[in-house]
């Protein structure tokens, strides 16, 4: 809801108003990323003016399904990587919008985790097996696992039902920290992911709503002002810019929450190293 909101401020900056000069037509897959072709065919069967998407597997689905209505991904990690545009300052075709740093993003959750657990020798992460932006990001893993000086173990859920299940394999293996990814399941199920960690005494990293959900550590982009964003997007759109002109932004605002009360709970004690760092702390 807070990014929908979101949305909506940034259509107002630039005087659209919902009910007024604009209609918003939404469909949400649920978690359900098979459902997304089908979803995007629906709202362009609308002869939308703006197609507004979300990551990486609702991008590649709606540049799928139109060559010709323009598109705008509200966030997005590797678009380059995943074939989405042919380069940041000029995307080509119909698609742009903001990125953010999606291994370099990851790559700093885990690096949080080791300077917590100094000691701690296998981290694990998990992904839902299922998204595109997993390719560019296991590329990069073993780089990651090399330079903190870990094994890096992943674990795979598709939806919610499965978390009880993963965790419990985590416990088993011995995994001292989690990293997570941004997957929608995982941003819609934060709280339930970190109870699970609080449950099992796994150190937890994630996004900023990670922490804010219960999660230990959260490091990501201020995801709220690139749903803002979209406003400036559309509006260049409308006035007539062709999208594939327009120079895909970078996230450029960062933020890392301490969950204290989670650390308590969990038994650990954050480094003041982190706490200095910190843009915010939950008590």
């Amino acid at each position: 809801a807070s990014r929908i909101e979101a949305l909506r401020a940034g259509l107002r900056d630039h005087g659209y108003i919902e009910g007024k000069n604009m209609v918003l037509e939404f469909r949400w897959a649920e978690g359900n990323v098979d459902r997304l072709p089908d979803l995007a065919a629906e709202l362009l069967r609308l002869k939308l003016d703006v197609l507004v998407t979300h990551g990486s597997s609702g991008s590649l689905a709606a540049k799928r399904a139109t060559t010709t209505t323009p598109i705008v991904f509200a966030t997005n990690g590797d678009v380059v990587g995943l074939g989405l545009v042919s380069s940041l300052a000029r995307p080509g075709g119909n698609i742009t919008g903001s990125v953010f740093f999606q291994n370099e993003l990851f790559a700093k959750r885990l690096e949080l985790l080791k300077e917590t657990l100094p000691r701690v020798t296998q981290l694990g992460f998990l992904l839902h097996p299922d998204y595109p932006s997993n390719g560019p990001l296991l590329e990069a893993a073993p780089k990651m696992a090399t330079t903190l000086k870990v094994e890096l173990q992943r674990f795979d859920a598709r939806e919610p039902g499965d978390f009880e299940a993963v965790f419990s394999a985590m416990s088993r293996q011995r995994i001292g920290a989690l990293a997570t990814y941004e997957g929608p399941v995982f941003l819609a199920n934060a709280g339930l992911l970190a109870s699970l960690a609080i449950k099992h005494r796994i150190v937890s990293s994630g996004g900023v709503e990670y922490a804010e959900a219960g999660g230990m550590i959260g490091y990501g982009a201020n995801l709220l002002a690139l749903y803002r964003r979209v406003g400036y997007f559309v509006d260049k759109i409308v006035k007539g810019t062709n999208p594939g002109e327009i120079p895909i932004e970078q996230a450029t605002r960062f933020e890392l929450i301490v969950n204290q009360k989670t650390a308590r709970m969990i038994g650990v004690k954050v480094p003041q190293s982190i706490i200095a760092r910190a843009d915010r702390e939950i008590a």
